[in-house]
Order: structure tokens, then C-alpha cells, then sequence
């Protein structure tokens, strides 16, 4: 196949690049690792209402962006129970609305998807040709996505990934940055498995794929379809809480609680309006072998995260 993007090289012009979703915890990184593939257009609420559909139609009428990376999400995975309607519009309408400017200009579309639209079921790490069956509203309207970016017949690759985290905003980490220098004894969820991943990451791996997408090399360019995007092995929130403290410890960063006083409980001990899966393990062989990487290990990439939080206090 060849790169719709051959023509676009470093020596001949840049991409418009568009970054829906340019304040969370993804679009911050993506705004900074993709600046210089291209124009980054990353619209605040002000410019762009995504929960807006005529909205998004003039805005890409308006700036026709040559690649769109969707960061856009509802995450609020409990909210989501009861705020269906607006969950389904940012997490499935507007992908699909999204794939259809792709698909009518021939450009690629870049999604973020989750672990959540698998059952969560058993120990088995979920391969991308598995059977989805979501546990809970979230998940089921984040494969309603993905299903509408597949059958829109538009170029496309949809990352899924898990237990996002980053040095900035809200997040697992930043929570127990708080409360770690807050208490001395916290309890944590022991039976849900995944592997915690870095915005930074994901930023990353998705600057070497638009590098891959946009290479004059035919060869270079990518299949569409699923990639599971997350680090190498895994933890349940008490190990990665435990782990956190530790190199929050070792980085000098105020604590009050040691991993001795951080103790694991069971899901059913920690109830939520969404269930949540239990087993959120990503094999990533697909995303090694298509972009010739291997993936750094969850803990590597938790130090680096630390590092540059604590480098920024």
C-alpha cells in the first residue's frame, strides 16, 4: 500500500496535524512529542465543541486537517453509568464522525481505545483478535468507537491501552502522590491486573508511527487495524501503588506512608457504580513487530515519570 503521505516529506511540506482532546493527560504529550512532525491544531472548548456535531463539521470543513489523532475521550468511567448519552457521543459518535472526514479526504485516523472493551475475564493477557464484551457503560461505548472507525472503511490506527497515568492532571499517580504524603496506611485494590502506561509513551510510540505513516518508503507504512499500546508487564493497583512509593521515596519527594502500610484488598471491598475488569493484561507483540521496537517495562517508565515530576518541584 502506498503512504498517503509519501509526498509530505521533511523537505517538501508538513502535515496539519489536528489533536482532539489537547488538554488531558494524552493531548498534553502528543502536543509536545508531535511538534515537529507538523501544524499541530489543538482547539480548546472555546474553538471547538466536540459534543457539538455541527461543530466538528464546520471546524473540519474549515482547517481540513491532514491527519487527525483523537485524544478525545469521556473517562469518567462511574459518570458513565448514568451519562450515557454524553458518553456514547464523545467515546462512539464522534469517532465515527471523525472516520468519515478520514475516509471522504483518504487520511489516517489515529483513536485511543481501552482495555475496558474486553470482558476482564481470567489471566490470559488479551490479544487485539480476541472477543470484546464490556464489563460496564464506559467500555461499551469505547468499542462502539472503535466498531464505527473499522466499518467507516477510513485508513486507521486505534491503540489500546491501560491504566493511564501521566506527570501532569488527574490520575492513579497524582492520587497517591496526595494521599501517600498525607496518611500512613492507605488500602488498595490487589485484584485487578493491568499494566500502568505513561501518556509519554503513548505520545511516543504514536510519533514513530505517524513516522512510519508518513515515510516516502512504501514498505514503512503501517496495516490499519488494533494495536494494544502499553508497557511490558504487569501489577494490581497495590503493586503499582507500593512501587510508586518507592521511587517517590528514592526521588526525595514528600511521603508519609511506607509500602508496609499500604495494604490489599479485593475488589468487592472497594464497590463503584462500573464494574471493573479484573484482568486488563495487553499483549503488545503486534506494536513490536510493526513498528521493530521492543516496549520498555511498566517500572522503567514509572521512573521516568517521577523523575520529571520531581525535576519540575
Amino acid at each position: 500500500m502506498t503512504s498517503e503521505y509519501s509526498h509530505l516529506t521533511p523537505h517538501t511540506s508538513r502535515l496539519t496535524i489536528l489533536i482532539t482532546g489537547g488538554s488531558g493527560q494524552v493531548g498534553f504529550e502528543l502536543r509536545r512529542q508531535l511538534a515537529t512532525l507538523g501544524e499541530i491544531l489543538a482547539p480548546k472548548r472555546a474553538e471547538l465543541d466536540l459534543a457539538d456535531s455541527d461543530s466538528v463539521s464546520a471546524y473540519l470543513a474549515q482547517h481540513q486537517p491532514d491527519l487527525i489523532v483523537n485524544a478525545a475521550a469521556y473517562t469518567a468511567v462511574d459518570n458513565a453509568e448514568s451519562d450515557q448519552g454524553m458518553a456514547a457521543r464523545l467515546n462512539a459518535e464522534l469517532p465515527a464522525q471523525l472516520a468519515k472526514y478520514s475516509q471522504q479526504r483518504g487520511s489516517w485516523l489515529i483513536h485511543y481505545s481501552s482495555d475496558y472493551v474486553y470482558t476482564g475475564e481470567g489471566e490470559t493477557p488479551w490479544q487485539e483478535s480476541d472477543a470484546t464484551g464490556p464489563c460496564n457503560a464506559y467500555g461499551a461505548t469505547k468499542l462502539a468507537g472503535d466498531e464505527a472507525i473499522a466499518n467507516s472503511g477510513c485508513q486507521h490506527l486505534i491503540f489500546r491501552t491501560s491504566w493511564v497515568y501521566s506527570a501532569f492532571g488527574k490520575s492513579f499517580l497524582s492520587t497517591m502522590l496526595r494521599l501517600g504524603a498525607e496518611r500512613s496506611a492507605l488500602s488498595i485494590v490487589g485484584d485487578q491486573v493491568g499494566a500502568p502506561t505513561p501518556a509519554r509513551l503513548i505520545a511516543l510510540i504514536t510519533q514513530q508511527a505517524i513516522a512510519k505513516l508518513t515515510s516516502a518508503q512504501a514498505a514503512n507504512t503501517l496495516e490499519s487495524g488494533v494495536y494494544h499500546l502499553a508497557p511490558k508487564g504487569e501489577t494490581s493497583w497495590h503493586g503499582f501503588a507500593c512501587e510508586i512509593f518507592q521511587q517517590v521515596k528514592q526521588a526525595g519527594l514528600p511521603l508519609a506512608i511506607t509500602t508496609e502500610g499500604v495494604t490489599a484488598i479485593p475488589t468487592a471491598e472497594y464497590p463503584t457504580p462500573a464494574t471493573r475488569p479484573l484482568n486488563s493484561r495487553l499483549t503488545v507483540d503486534k506494536i513490536e513487530k510493526a513498528l521493530g521496537i521492543e516496549m520498555p517495562s511498566w517500572q522503567s517508565q514509572l521512573a521516568l515519570t517521577v523523575e520529571e515530576i520531581a525535576s519540575s518541584r
